[in-house]
């Protein structure tokens, strides 16, 4: 049964990833109608919402783009940056979403920023208490425990991020339509994309619940 969920999800996070590729390709190649680039969509953002605090950066690399909290910076991948597509126009408008989160003190995003801290101490020692732990597992079941424990807290920190990647692709949405960067068609384009991307998280999440009760079966079945 745990085989066929497995399969079931990897066959998901494929067909996933390779939606989300394709529309996002698709996007890109699509100017958008005002002519904006996403740095000037961004920074239009955040004027909108009284953000003066917030840096819109050029990030390196493809789909690196994020919002960073501690430093309070908008990054933006180079094609995002400088582009004009429907593409560039909502990824830059949902990582600006992050920001106006963390500016109106957003819950989840809070609770999601306090979480990483002890995720951070978890990744590093979770891969190898998960392995001694299955190595020592008739001798020493705490081990696995342990491992269990911390992989079970990013599980936790990947469906915590599920509502953070929503709220903010809602905010990027409706901010667009209001101020009509994108025209009626391309809102639309907008939102597909958007929503292929947050369903790539929804995978992440699963993916890892899966996981978490493979090594719950492991230890409850060490006696049998």
């Amino acid at each position: 049964m745990y085989i066929v969920l497995m399969l079931a999800i990897m066959a998901a996070s494929w067909a996933v990833g390779a939606r989300f590729k394709s529309r996002f390709k698709k996007y890109a190649a699509t100017p958008l109608s005002s002519g904006f680039s996403g740095r000037e969509i961004a920074e239009q953002m955040l004027r909108d919402h009284d953000i003066q605090d917030v840096k819109i950066i050029s990030a390196e690399g493809q789909l690196s783009d994020h919002y960073n909290p501690a430093n309070k910076t908008v990054n933006l991948s180079h094609d995002v940056f400088y582009g004009r597509s429907v593409a560039a126009a909502a990824v830059s408008a949902h990582e600006v979403g992050h920001a106006v989160q963390h500016a109106r003190a957003y819950g989840w995003l809070q609770f999601r920023s306090s979480m990483v801290p002890a995720l951070s101490v978890a990744s590093k020692f979770m891969p190898w208490l998960l392995l001694g732990g299955i190595l020592t597992l008739q001798v020493f079941p705490q081990l696995l425990l342990i491992g269990i424990v911390l992989f079970a807290l990013t599980t936790v920190f990947s469906f915590v991020t599920l509502p953070v990647e929503f709220d903010a692709s809602r905010r990027a949405l409706a901010w667009l339509n209001t101020t009509n960067v994108t025209s009626s068609q391309q809102h639309t384009q907008a939102k597909d994309a958007l929503n292929w991307a947050a369903m790539t998280y929804v995978i992440a999440a699963l993916s890892s619940l899966a996981t978490l009760l493979y090594y719950v079966m492991i230890y409850m079945g060490r006696r049998n």
